[in-house]
């Protein structure tokens, strides 16, 4: 059983995703290019793992890298629409600018309280890097914080992607591309 017969169809491919990485990184590395101390990039947990990892490998200058954890999915495809951090930073961001690296923006839930938690740990900005975008979907106006800057990757059609670390009931993650799950297999 292929997990690829469980695609309906790719939205973007390895060599796709390669490529929006990479500007992404450039972008940020001029952005941030002589910033002390380094910012902080914050992975949000589980998703954006495999974005941020391939992220880091190419923005040129000193950053620090540390992990969050906010849950609002559970098991299903909606939101639950109230996110809780379940797992906090381990680096104090006091005074640094944060850039919250995402797998994905949907309602913009999730992200506005992140964001919010952050700016509470006394950061001194807070940047958002997407590397989907669904503003479709948006429930909530995402503020950043400081002079926090927004870098998006692909804007999503509203359709239920897995791939490239995005799951469905955890797994799909590991398919090198992005894709549309077939709407039988999560109905």
């Amino acid at each position: 059983m292929s997990m690829d017969s469980d695609i309906e169809r790719v939205l973007w491919t390895q060599e796709q995703i390669a490529a929006k990485v990479s500007d992404l990184a450039s972008e940020i590395s001029a952005d941030f290019s002589g910033v002390t101390p380094p910012p902080v990039l914050v992975g949000v947990a589980t998703g954006a793992f495999l974005f941020l990892a391939d992220l880091v490998k190419q923005i040129k200058l000193p950053i620090a890298v540390d992990f969050v954890r906010a849950e609002s999915y559970g098991s299903g495809t909606e939101s639950s629409g109230a996110p809780k951090i379940s797992s906090d930073l381990k680096l104090d961001v006091e005074g640094r600018h944060v850039i919250l690296v995402e797998d994905i923006v949907d309602t913009g839930s999730t992200l506005c309280c992140l964001i919010a938690h952050m700016e509470s740990k006394g950061a001194s900005s807070v940047s958002v890097c997407t590397f989907l975008d669904k503003p479709s979907r948006r429930k909530v106006e995402v503020g950043l914080v400081g002079n926090g800057k927004l870098y998006r990757g692909f804007e999503c059609p509203d359709l239920f992607v897995v791939g490239y670390g995005m799951d469905f009931a955890e797994l799909y993650r590991n398919l090198p591309y992005v894709g549309v799950l077939k709407p039988e297999l999560y109905k």
